[in-house]
């Protein structure tokens, strides 16, 4: 079977080949660190992470990289707002403002068990390796210097809007033409940034200042990946102008095709508008974790295709918990399961199953329903006189358990708080009540292990079972 990808770059779904046999060398833009992250960065993440595992699984040799953009506007605007009117150590401000969000960053990452990158390189630790491709690009006259800027000249590249699928006509209609007065052309835009009284800079050619947004990337993926590479990956909202640029930049200086394949998350949304702080209709990734399991929210990311738009609302994080909760309830109940774990596959072939689905565009709505499928199957099993059964369960037990780790599910259990020997000796005591026809009883002690975080549910052999609540 061969993986299927949508590529932005081509408008079409194509057969991923890898530059070379079994490796894979992936880039995706990561964070520019200036405030906490949101559900929706989360996402983005996210999408990658089961991209990454997936290839994975199928045996590539997956180098993943993911930047840090630790200097930009943003956050030169988030340390002002820390200090006095003066801006005075408005560097060492920008520097802990970068250095503090990366850390929670990395925090909010690991807390949702998001694998760390292969490699994470930060924009200042490449600032030489930028003014390197900018010299580079004024020598083929792809950019000039104006004034201490210096500016891409979009005319000179014959392929920029590939990506995006627009013409630079179609673009100059939509730029006002009084603009930066540095600039030739209203379309051009910023290799390197002139610095401003007070502002973080480095010297240049060109006179102290700091790279421009686009650049960065450019040149961080090309550093560790070479000229050409398999995968980059990003948000929807970065096609335009980010990876446009990235493309015009990167292929002006090398000569060389960029990425050969571009992977695009959808946007998620409230109410049908984007998740943004500028709107301030975030969710951040600390209130999640005040209420839900990590693996509930990837249950709901799951739901949907990566390209695709998702809403989000408290109601659907409900329904994934429910979801959720149905596979832990098979989870535990087939743990104590001895069978083999090789038993015949009577229920179909469940690991095909889900690898077809992965293999069309990393279609988890799609291999999850599948999840499920194999899950309501196994729970019919529980209760039949199927000789095999034992056998079955414990095979897709495993199988789910391996499918759980491309989607990055832990299945983490929090800390009860009460011993399962007094569970057992509370589910004893309920017991004796109900023979006794204490049904009012009976439910205070059932509310007393709900309250303590215990669920019980009542098996059709009068046995009870009990779990964790999420």
């Amino acid at each position: 079977m061969s993986i299927k990808i949508y590529n932005s770059l081509t408008s079409k779904k194509e057969e991923f080949k890898p530059l070379k046999e079994g490796v894979v060398k992936m880039y995706v833009c990561g964070p520019t660190v200036y405030d906490v992250s949101h559900i929706g960065h989360l996402r983005a993440a996210y999408v990658f992470d089961v991209i990454r595992r997936y290839l994975e699984c199928r045996e590539f040799k997956v180098t993943f990289v993911r930047n840090i953009t630790d200097i930009d506007d943003k956050i030169i605007k988030k340390a002002q707002q820390e200090l006095d009117e003066d801006n005075e150590g408005l560097n060492d401000k920008v520097k802990e403002v970068a250095e503090k969000y990366t850390r929670l960053y990395e925090e909010d990452m690991q807390s949702f068990g998001i694998k760390d990158p292969d490699i994470q390189p930060k924009a200042t630790e490449h600032i030489q390796d930028m003014i390197s491709m900018i010299r580079t690009l004024i020598d083929k006259d792809m950019a000039y210097a104006s004034d201490g800027d210096v500016y891409f000249s979009v005319r000179n590249f014959p392929g920029y809007g590939k990506l995006s699928h627009q013409s630079v006509d179609q673009m100059a209609e939509g730029v006002r033409k009084a603009q930066e007065t540095n600039k030739r052309d209203p379309l051009d835009f910023a290799l390197w940034k002139k610095a401003k009284p007070g502002e973080p800079y480095w010297e240049s050619p060109w006179g102290n200042g700091r790279p421009g947004w686009h650049i960065e990337c450019s040149v961080m993926s090309t550093n560790y990946l070479d000229s050409t590479f398999d995968i980059h990956g990003g948000g929807r909202d970065l096609i335009f102008p980010h990876h446009e640029n990235e493309i015009a930049q990167a292929e002006a200086a090398t000569g060389k095709p960029f990425a050969n394949c571009w992977i695009h998350n959808g946007l998620l949304t409230v109410e049908k508008e984007k998740m943004a702080k500028s709107l301030g209709n975030f969710v951040t990734i600390k209130e999640i974790l005040e209420k839900y399991h990590p693996d509930v929210l990837k249950i709901f990311f799951l739901q949907a295709h990566y390209a695709s738009t998702m809403d989000f609302s408290w109601q659907k994080m409900e329904e994934a918990k429910k979801a959720y909760e149905r596979i832990l309830i098979f989870l535990d109940k087939a743990e104590k399961i001895s069978g083999d774990k090789d038993g015949t596959e009577v229920i179909g072939s469940f690991k095909e199953q889900f690898m077809e689905a992965m293999d069309d565009d990393f279609n988890t709505a799609k291999a999850l329903a599948v999840l499920f499928d194999r899950i309501n199957k196994c729970n019919k099993l529980f209760e039949s006189d199927e000789e095999d059964k034992d056998s079955m369960i414990r095979s897709a037990f495993e199988n789910i358990k391996e499918i759980a780790n491309v989607f990055g599910l832990t299945f983490l259990k929090k800390e009860n708080k009460i011993s399962d020997s007094e569970i057992e000796e509370k589910i004893e005591l309920r017991l004796k009540y109900k023979k006794e026809k204490n049904f009012k009883a009976a439910d205070e002690v059932r509310d007393q292990l709900l309250a303590l975080g215990i669920v019980l549910e009542d098996a059709k052999d009068g046995n009870t079972v009990w779990r964790a609540d999420l």
